[in-house]
């Protein structure tokens, strides 16, 4: 079990409600706004430790009554109980693992096919609609800010906001090269295939979070969205692309009817590709320090769908695997996704 800092916590919220009781609080909206909603996560987070805590005393009183007085009725209770319990103290677990300095935050993710043509295209549509049953069973809400159509099928490239607590904790460690082998339906010859698609995942930077950006370093092009059609496509000429000329980031949003909010939504891209970049810089600079180089080849997958001659889904960095390979891609990724972040802890 991980270990919950219930003082850390406790403290934490006396020092924001400390904060909330001065008499200029509301003057700074931006800080009163971040400091209420640090203030309610925290104490969201106790109240269902205590209400767990709390549980576990039930269940235990009602085990030392039944060693008194047997009660088959009482005893499935229990069970029921017991289970139910282990499995929100496993939720709480998985939370408390999300500790990270952008973990909380709304993820933005990009999905690209690999070498391959319309199979890896497909596949890259294929992650796309796994990702979004996914957070949408988590509650999460998605929304797509740009989509750029395949020649034959699937997709040449997904940009997608993913909005709730905890969406970039949960997502980031879906990062990387994801690997399918199967037999190809658009092979004539029914021959196996192995295809590539790769998933960036950032967080979406709060207004708290200063990235400067000077206007003269950008180039923004308007334009009526491109393809055949379909709820990808806004029939408006208001589609936004903005180039970072000094780095040569590229962001695209096409989401909104207005030419505005698409300008906006694509400033927010890149302040997100922007502030990952500086973070990289800064890691490469203390692994440069350390010694320390890894390789980030395209071909270093993170994981691996194997749909034929067998089924199976693996991660490569945990070894946590499944025969289902069905449900995975139908959204059941929380073994994935849980198994790698207790693997991040221990690294």
């Amino acid at each position: 079990m991980i270990h919950f800092d219930l003082p850390k916590i406790t403290n934490r919220i006396n020092e924001l409600d400390k904060q909330m009781q001065n008499s200029n609080f509301w003057d700074d909206a931006k800080n009163s706004s971040a400091v209420l909603t640090e203030s309610k996560r925290l104490k969201n987070k106790l109240e269902q430790y205590n209400k767990l805590k709390e549980n576990l005393a039930n269940i235990q009183d009602l085990n030392e009554l039944l060693l008194v007085e047997t009660d088959e009725e009482m005893a499935k209770e229990i069970l029921k109980d017991t289970s139910k319990l282990e499995k929100e103290i496993e939720s709480l677990e998985i939370e408390t693992l999300l500790s990270g300095k952008y973990d909380k935050n709304n993820a933005i993710f990009t999905l690209h096919p690999g070498a391959g043509g319309t199979e890896s295209q497909d596949w890259a549509e294929m992650l796309y609609r796994m990702y979004s049953k996914w957070a949408i069973s988590k509650g999460f809400k998605v929304k797509e800010l740009d989509y750029l159509e395949g020649e034959e099928a699937g997709l040449k490239s997904v940009t997608v906001l993913v909005e709730g607590e905890n969406a970039y904790g949960y997502l980031k460690g879906e990062m990387g090269v994801h690997r399918l082998v199967r037999i190809s339906p658009f092979d004539a010859g029914g021959r196996r295939h192995t295809s590539f698609a790769s998933m960036e995942v950032l967080p979406e930077i709060t207004d708290d979070v200063e990235i400067e950006i000077n206007p003269e370093d950008l180039r923004i092009d308007t334009y009526r969205a491109s393809g055949a059609g379909g709820q990808h496509i806004n029939k408006t000429d208001s589609a936004v692309r903005i180039t970072h000329i000094p780095t040569n980031i590229v962001v695209s949003c096409q989401s909104e009817r207005s030419q505005i909010q698409n300008k906006e939504t694509a400033m927010k891209m890149l302040k997100s590709r922007l502030l990952d970049l500086k973070e990289k810089e800064q890691k490469e600079k203390i692994e440069d320090l350390k010694g320390e180089k890894k390789d980030i080849a395209w071909g270093s997958q993170i994981r691996s769908y194997v749909f034929c001659p067998y089924t199976m889904v693996k991660d490569h960095r945990t070894n946590y695997e499944v025969g289902n390979v069905e449900a995975v891609m139908d959204g059941d990724l929380d073994g994935f996704i849980e198994s790698y972040l207790k693997y991040e802890k221990t690294k």
